[in-house]
């Protein structure tokens, strides 16, 4: 499969373009054909990382992938709880799985890897407390500290109560989150009356 040199290295400026990291889809909407792409693959220019995702070979080591991935393949997803708590680091709990929100009207996503866990957020639980951060090339939303803090004690049944708990400590400790940041997002999660005492706690000990 013969694909010219000029080709390719036009596929890899653009690659370079618009973050290194590129889906399928998006490569075809930038003019990229499927052949130069098979062509780039075989002979080393980009890596595969996950089916229909594609990046730069002479980009550093990912430093994390994972979150990367699921931000290019799961559209409107938030990086949230144990993942959020360890982007921020917050918790000595490793994440086996990349925890997201979606939307509660979007289907479950289906990926082949990294393992995801998803919850469903509405409203202003959803929509609020959104950090943007570029991770290796790609624009991921992560939720703040604070709101991070809301959710674990609002999802405490499902992820652990020493979890939020040790979030709530080391956001204020580190000073990540502040009392007052804590409480308007607890107030948005509906937990406010469950943390209050906790903060108290904190506040006096």
């Amino acid at each position: 499969m013969y694909v010219s040199k000029k080709k390719i290295d036009e596929a890899i400026s653009l690659f370079k373009k618009h973050g290194r990291i590129l889906r399928t889809s998006e490569t075809e909407g930038l003019g990229i054909h499927n052949r130069t792409l098979y062509k780039m693959l075989e002979e080393g220019y980009v890596d595969k990382i996950e089916r229909g995702v594609y990046k730069l070979t002479d980009t550093d080591l990912l430093s994390n992938p994972d979150l990367a991935i699921v931000a290019k393949k799961v559209a409107k997803s938030k990086v949230c709880l144990i993942s959020a708590l360890d982007f921020h680091e917050m918790t000595t709990e490793i994440p086996h799985a990349v925890h997201i929100a979606i939307p509660r009207t979007n289907r479950d996503p289906k990926l082949d890897y990294p393992p995801i866990k998803t919850y469903r957020f509405s409203g202003d639980s959803l929509t609020e407390g959104i950090e943007n951060h570029e991770i290796d090339g790609v624009e991921v939303q992560v939720y703040n500290p604070a709101k991070t803090i809301a959710d674990c004690f609002k999802f405490r049944n499902k992820i652990g109560l020493d979890i939020a708990m040790e979030a709530l400590e080391e956001g204020i400790k580190q000073g990540k989150a502040s009392y007052s940041d804590i409480l308007t997002y607890a107030e948005i999660c509906r937990q406010k009356s469950v943390i209050k005492p906790y903060l108290e706690a904190i506040a006096h000990g």
